[in-house]
């Protein structure tokens, strides 16, 4: 595999890339079966974000690259192919470590060029994955963040954030602190097949109640809904009433994109467990990684009212494809519920 001389150009900027950093050691644990952990020393731990990335930030740290959460629709999966890593399995069991990130992000805030900019974590890789759990990164990251007066976010799927809950509420009281949950999908069962290293849906619930206890905003990322999966009425209804039950202050409605080798990843699976679904997937995706127009403006008309009616309204759908026709024979009603 190719640790050195690499020069990344993810979509999100979110990755520094190896070439500037050591690898230590290969670690395999008990407690983690199938899984290499890859024990690197970065020598940058904030990403820029690229130019015209259209993300409502600029800088981010990632902790971790791969994901045990093995979301079957994971966007940054094509990242591991500048390691020689597939995007498939590789980016489920592969994970590199950055061990030393919190020690590097506290020197590189306190330069005298940090504008304290909104910093997010998250937008590529889970930063509260299992591995969190053994390696302890996020605490250290908080506390730099958090004593330069920097303010940030995280967006994650994993229960460990409740472990930093104080850390987080202090933090809160000087500086902006965002917090967000993502739950996209509400079946137990179906979430188990497509998000197999995720806490359940109702262990995220909880998470959400943790984090409205400590007196901090909770947002949920309803990311992605899965055409003809997780996009009826009875799944998208069900899920905004346990969110707000849950206490949510807010949820964002992103359907699903397939982009580079994700695309084949998920597409594999879908043709295994649901091949029915099969043609109209080809449909809607047929153009690129993005859903029609008219599918975001279907989805957008049936979830606002609903947003409305749980309290949950404030973004409805994000839909980031470039601005083309949609395809004349794709159908988008009716939806399977």
């Amino acid at each position: 595999m190719r640790w050195a001389d690499q020069g990344l150009d993810a979509d999100d900027g979110a990755l520094p890339g190896l070439g500037r950093a050591a690898l230590v050691r290969r670690v395999q644990a008990p407690d983690f079966e199938g899984i290499t952990f890859h024990e690197v020393l970065c020598r940058s731990a904030l990403n820029r974000t690229p130019e015209g990335s259209r993300l409502p930030f600029r800088y981010t740290v990632n902790t971790f690259r791969g994901c045990s959460h093995a979301c079957r629709y994971c966007f940054a999966r094509p990242t591991h192919e500048y390691l020689d890593l597939d995007a498939g399995h590789d980016f489920d069991t592969q994970l590199v470590v950055k061990t030393n990130v919190a020690a590097v992000l506290r020197r590189e805030l306190g330069r005298r060029s940090w504008t304290r900019e909104h910093v997010a974590l998250g937008t590529n890789t889970d930063p509260y994955q299992r591995a969190e759990g053994r390696y302890r990164l996020m605490p250290g990251v908080i506390r730099a963040l958090a004593e330069s007066r920097t303010p940030f976010s995280i967006l994650t799927k994993g229960t460990l954030l409740r472990r930093d809950l104080p850390v987080l509420a202090l933090a809160s009281r000087s500086i902006d602190v965002g917090v967000a949950v993502s739950l996209p999908i509400g079946d137990h069962e179906l979430q188990q097949q497509i998000e197999p290293g995720t806490p359940s849906p109702r262990a995220r619930l909880d998470l959400i109640r943790a984090v409205r206890d400590a007196g901090m905003s909770c947002h949920v990322m309803v990311a992605p809904v899965m055409p003809y999966l997780t996009d009826g009425t009875r799944h998208l209804d069900g899920l905004f009433a346990d969110l707000a039950s849950a206490g949510a202050t807010g949820a964002t409605v992103i359907p699903l994109h397939l982009r580079g080798s994700t695309r084949g990843w998920f597409l594999s699976w879908l043709a295994a467990e649901h091949p029915a679904l099969m043609r109209r997937y080809r449909r809607l995706y047929g153009r690129g990684a993005y859903v029609p127009p008219a599918y975001s403006r279907w989805l957008e008309a049936r979830v606002a009212p609903m947003l409305d009616r749980h309290g949950l309204r404030t973004r409805a759908v994000e839909h980031r494809a470039p601005r083309v026709p949609a395809a004349p024979d794709v159908d988008v009603e009716p939806m399977l519920f």
